[in-house]
């Protein structure tokens, strides 16, 4: 079906033939390229792997670690683990880089291999483009017998990621506790069914409710931690009288809430509000991407701070925000980046300081909402041919749109007064993302219907 390369890493769907889908040669391929990169820099031979629960994480992780060891390097597997805790492993390991096995909020017939460099972030655009190249050229080569890697297993992780949460200084564990919340937990049927009940305990929580629990391929919903799909996180708060919900992303690095009447706190906003918390006890900058809501800049401003936009994809914030200096930084999808703690996307650490500054609030989660404005982002989506020139188009729509403040940094963004609609293609997806953000929900929806109109006149 689908094999896409990217800043986001290698991302296909299972089976098929190769080079048009992720199959058992392209994982080879691709993983041989990035070890024999990882040679090439003489960072060191340790490699820190783990993945998510989907069917195929088992199979997918086994080429990995055995290409891996044929390429000389030594293995470090977390096994079933999260994006932000392999992430965590490479830096406390000090090991030359670590692959993540997972398609993140991708349906069950998706994976990916997500690579890091040797400080545990996700590699550059030019380090991305390297290891491509030396895949299409089959630039690598395997070790001598006497030369392979080694593997060996480290479960250890789990608990020490929980730890530095716990233990961070802005995560308040006895406010929390204080609180005796009880708490919904959609674990969508992969590893955040390991790491989000056990944090929610040690941060003091006195109830937690799992559904979803099962680790298994057969997702009980589209894995994206959408509005639309967390129904059933909805009815279950509504039904156990919990004080609120939480629902994270197969891999872990996306967060968003539901509150204590079922209604979504909206994933725009769990950036927002650990931004007002973190900025009301340190003063400095922010960064999002430009598909994020405009109400993080406004929060920054107000504590003094200033904010900076980059393109979108995690790599590009980390990068902005290590320019900018900024104290707090993400992505309007649920993604916390706490830079002090590890340059990535964080659902647990975003867990410990979003409850904390719940727990200073005096009400429960839906007042707490009404502390930070109701701007809403319609989020659309076009599937693409490979024959379409997204290039053309944009600037087809550029011209239409001549008289608007324009940005194409990524994509194409159009301000329109107080309103925005930022056009770009998927890092992940063959598809183009259309995000319209107003003060009205029905003037966002027009904002992106229009153009989703102007984009299939010019396809």
């Amino acid at each position: 079906m689908a094999l896409i390369k990217s800043i986001s890493g290698i991302r296909g769907t299972i089976g098929g033939n190769p080079g048009e889908n992720l199959t058992p040669l392209d994982i080879i391929k691709f993983t041989a390229a990035y070890a024999a990169w990882v040679n090439d820099k003489k960072a060191g031979k340790k490699i820190i792997i783990g993945r998510d629960a989907r069917l195929s994480g088992e199979m997918v992780s086994t080429l990995v670690a055995n290409t891996l060891i044929a390429s000389g390097l030594d293995v470090i597997d977390l096994g079933l683990s999260t994006t932000p805790t392999v992430e965590l492993g490479v830096i406390g390991e000090r090991a030359a880089g670590g692959i993540i096995i997972t398609a993140s909020h991708n349906p069950k017939e998706w994976n990916a291999l997500k690579l890091l460099n040797n400080a545990g972030e996700f590699i550059s655009a030019e380090d991305g483009t390297t290891i491509l190249e030396k895949a299409e050229k089959g630039n690598f080569s395997f070790a001598h017998v006497d030369k392979l890697g080694t593997y060996g297993v480290d479960k250890t992780y789990f608990q020490k990621h929980l730890d530095v949460i716990t233990n961070y200084p802005l995560v308040d564990v006895s406010s929390i506790k204080q609180k005796k919340y009880k708490v919904v937990v959609d674990a969508i049927n992969s590893t955040g069914s390991l790491f989000v009940p056990p944090l929610l305990k040690a941060l003091g929580v006195e109830e937690v409710i799992v559904i979803n629990d099962e680790m298994s391929w057969k997702f009980a919903h589209n894995p994206e931690p959408l509005p639309e799909n967390l129904a059933g996180l909805s009815a279950t708060v509504i039904k156990t009288k919990a004080s609120f919900g939480i629902a994270v992303d197969p891999d872990v690095d996306r967060l968003c809430f539901v509150c204590e009447d079922g209604s979504v706190f909206g994933e725009e906003y769990t950036l927002v509000a650990v931004a007002d918390y973190v900025l009301g006890k340190r003063q400095g900058n922010s960064v999002s991407n430009m598909s994020s809501t405009k109400a993080l800049k406004e929060i920054t401003i107000k504590h003094g701070g200033q904010y900076f936009p980059s393109a979108v994809g995690e790599v590009n914030v980390v990068n902005k925000m290590k320019a900018v200096q900024a104290v707090i930084g993400g992505e309007g999808n649920g993604g916390i980046i706490v830079p002090d703690l590890h340059y990535g996307r964080d659902a647990l650490i975003g867990i410990g300081l979003f409850l904390t500054a719940l727990s200073y609030h005096k009400n429960g989660m839906k007042s707490f909402r009404t502390k930070y404005p109701d701007y809403f982002i319609s989020k659309n989506k076009i599937e693409l041919e490979k024959s379409v020139d997204v290039h053309s188009v944009f600037e087809k729509i550029r011209k239409k749109y001549k008289n608007q403040p324009a940005n194409t940094e990524d994509g194409l963004k159009i301000e329109f007064d107080n309103d925005w609609v930022h056009l770009r293609t998927s890092n992940t997806e063959p598809i183009i993302r259309i995000y319209a953000e107003s003060n009205f929900e029905t003037t966002a929806r027009n904002i992106a219907f229009r153009l989703m109109q102007d984009i299939k006149e010019f396809i």
